[in-house]
């Protein structure tokens, strides 16, 4: 369906046929919450909710984008990306900046010059807002794309790090590259282990059919936004931590390091550090846990790392706090709020004979609290970004 929908909206605004459809997944991240900007670990998986992007070219220099929740098409020559992007990124509509971002981005990693124009239309359903990196997804699209059209032969990973300029530089949203890569490089029925300094990943089985388990993510339809508030604020806290305890990053402080942190930091700023600190750590456990005992095995590892992002990092919300808890009452292994926090997802690993039991709790206590009422599904680990016709 989503396919035909970007075709069609191509068609429909441009009056013409695509040369060729691309796409790109959203992500579930596992375990590693703000570890990625500390240049620490990640444990990511692409989903099957896919951002899809058609692809007709241009003969007159000009890229232009619509997409299906925004049918006013945006265009801006190729020459201009450089005058407005970074300095005058305001000018264009948000949704815009992705893909006129990675069009930018891309031909000032390349220098390549003499490329054809192009319509973009994009559909897309992975949700927004809830911490299934809908943006990772519009770029990885639009990157792979344009890769392949303008015959640029940049790798996955390279095509990952356009992705992470364009969201830092086009958008203004001081994110790490998690997102961009689970989502260029993701693998079916697998996550992807991520070294956030060195880029170096790694697949790691997940064998959540084997051991009879589901992934459930309870989107809590609460919105938030990478590009203002808090995401940016955590992000200074922790580069003000390292910068203190005289490291590049926050990678290089360990669980022993902590007693000294504590002494020489703000509490505020200690329980930001420890937060990443730890998270670190239960990356590692989480891996080598899954390698040698199984996903049975990781439930606590996941429920740890809520409690360290509602208490050390205060990215929770109240509606996060339920989903969580209340997934835990209805037979859950493991539960935590994922995404940048201040709204979204929350993920439980639940028994396949439980997941109706954990959607309805989830359900009733939000109905009790008077919260907006929450959207359940499960997500299945699945391939990265690839062109589809």
């Amino acid at each position: 369906m989503v396919p035909t929908s970007a075709t069609r909206l191509f068609s429909g605004a441009f009056g013409t046929q695509p040369s060729g459809t691309w796409s790109a997944p959203g992500r579930a991240n596992l375990i590693g919450e703000h570890t990625d900007y500390n240049d620490g670990f990640v444990l990511p998986f692409a989903i099957e909710h896919r951002t899809r992007v058609a692809l007709g070219s241009r003969d007159d220099g000009v890229v232009r984008v619509i997409s299906t929740f925004d049918e006013n098409p945006v265009e801006l020559p190729l020459a201009q990306l450089d005058e407005v992007f970074p300095d005058r990124r305001d000018e264009i509509v948000e949704w815009a900046r992705y893909p006129l971002g990675v069009a930018w981005a891309l031909l000032r990693r390349t220098g390549a010059t003499g490329v054809s124009g192009v319509d973009l239309a994009f559909a897309s359903d992975v949700p927004v807002g809830a911490g299934l990196s809908s943006s990772a997804a519009i770029e990885g699209a639009t990157a792979s794309a344009l890769n392949d059209t303008w015959g640029l032969g940049l790798d996955p990973v390279t095509l990952a790090q356009v992705g992470r300029t364009a969201e830092n530089e086009a958008v203004g949203a001081p994110t790490g590259i998690m997102d961009q890569m689970a989502s260029m490089l993701g693998r079916t029925d697998s996550a992807i282990f991520l070294d956030c300094r060195s880029l170096d990943a790694r697949v790691i089985d997940l064998g959540f059919a084997d051991a009879g388990l589901d992934l459930v993510v309870i989107d809590t339809n609460v919105t938030h936004a990478h590009a203002t508030g808090g995401y940016r604020e955590r992000r200074a806290s922790c580069e003000h931590g390292a910068s203190v305890l005289g490291v590049s990053a926050l990678r290089d402080v360990g669980i022993d390091d902590l007693p000294r942190a504590q002494d020489l930091l703000d509490d505020v700023t200690f329980r930001r550090v420890r937060h990443i600190v730890t998270e670190n750590q239960r990356v590692l456990d989480t891996v080598r846990t899954l390698t040698e005992e199984g996903a049975a095995s990781i439930g606590d590892l996941l429920t740890a790392s809520h409690a360290s992002m509602r208490d050390d990092f205060e990215i929770s919300t109240l509606e996060l706090d339920a989903a969580v808890e209340s997934a835990l009452g209805a037979g859950a292994i493991g539960a935590r709020m994922t995404g940048g926090g201040f709204g979204g997802a929350a993920i439980a690993l639940v028994p396949h004979d439980r997941v109706d039991e954990v959607r309805a709790a989830v359900a009733s206590v939000f109905a009790a609290s008077g919260f907006r009422a929450p959207t359940v599904f499960t997500v299945t680990p699945s391939q990265g970004a690839h062109r589809d016709g």
